[in-house]
C-alpha cells in the first residue's frame, strides 16, 4: 500500500482587524509566522509545510519569509480560502491535509504529530480534530483531513463561512474523530488575535526559548502555573464566533 503523503497548509495574511499585520510581529528578533514555520518543521509525519496566502502584493513580505525558511508556498483567494486551501493540497500532492494558523506561534510539533497519527490510524475517518471537544489550549488547534473531504467541501461548499473557514462543511458531512487529552488546559489562551495576546506569548518565547528553542505544551503549562498572574493578560479577550449553519 502505497505511502499517504501528508502536508501541514498553514494559512497566513497581512490582513487581520484586532492586531494589523500580527504575523509579521517580531518574538526575539524573527517574525511571528517564522516561529510557526520554524515548530512545524519538527512535525515528525509530516512530508512538507506549505505557506497558503492571497495573491494581493500586501502579501508579499509572507512569500519571502516562506522562501527563506525554505517551505512551499501557494498563492490563492484571499475570500475563498476553502479554495486556497484545496488549490495548495493539489499542487503539493497531499493525500491528507493538516491545517493550522499563522496566529498559533507556541504550536507544539508533537500535538501536530499526535493529532496526524491519530487520523492516520482511523481510517477511513475524514476529519480529525482537537478543537472538537477542548481539552487542548488555544493556540494548539490543528485539524487533519482526507484530501478526497476537502475536495468534496470545495465543489459543495455553498456558505460564505464554509469557504472562509476551510472546515465546517467537512466537519459536518465527513466521519469525524475528536482528539482529546486527560488533563483539560482549554482555560489557557495561547493564540495571537490582540495585543494583549501577543504580549503574553512573547513573554513565554522570551523565557522558555533560550533555554530550549523546542519547548513543549507542558513546558508552557508548567511556566503558567509557575507564573499565574501571566494569565490574566489574556483572560478577558473574547475569541470571535464561528458563524453555524
Amino acid at each position: 500500500m502505497k505511502k499517504q503523503r501528508s502536508g501541514i497548509i498553514v494559512q497566513a495574511r497581512m490582513g487581520s482587524t484586532r492586531l494589523p499585520a500580527k504575523v509579521m510581529k517580531e518574538i526575539l528578533g524573527e517574525p511571528m509566522l517564522w516561529r510557526v514555520i520554524e515548530r512545524l518543521k519538527a512535525v515528525a509525519s509530516a512530508d512538507v509545510i506549505v505557506i497558503a496566502t492571497p495573491q494581493d502584493p500586501q502579501s508579499d513580505p509572507l512569500v519571502k519569509l516562506a522562501q527563506k525558511a525554505k517551505v512551499e508556498v501557494f498563492r490563492g483567494s484571499e475570500e475563498d480560502v476553502l479554495e486556497r486551501y484545496y488549490q495548495a493540497a493539489e499542487k503539493n500532492k497531499l493525500d491528507v491535509v493538516v491545517r493550522v494558523t499563522s496566529d498559533c506561534p507556541l504550536i507544539d510539533p508533537q500535538v501536530v504529530d499526535a493529532c496526524l497519527r491519530y487520523f492516520l490510524g482511523h481510517p477511513p475517518v475524514d476529519y480529525v480534530s482537537n478543537t472538537m471537544q477542548r481539552t487542548f489550549p488555544r493556540g494548539m488547534d490543528t485539524e487533519v483531513f482526507s484530501f478526497k473531504a476537502l475536495e468534496k467541501a470545495y465543489q459543495k461548499a455553498l456558505e460564505p463561512y464554509e469557504r472562509e473557514h476551510v472546515t465546517p462543511y467537512i466537519a459536518k458531512h465527513g466521519k469525524t474523530l475528536s482528539y482529546q487529552q486527560k488533563e483539560n488546559q482549554s482555560v489557557y489562551r495561547l493564540t495571537v488575535d490582540t495585543a494583549e495576546d501577543f504580549e503574553l506569548i512573547k513573554k513565554i518565547f522570551e523565557t522558555l526559548y533560550p533555554k530550549d528553542k523546542n519547548f513543549t505544551l507542558a513546558d508552557i503549562i508548567k511556566f503558567l502555573k509557575q507564573n499565574p498572574s501571566l494569565v490574566n493578560i489574556n483572560k478577558h479577550v473574547q475569541q470571535k464566533a464561528l458563524p453555524q449553519g
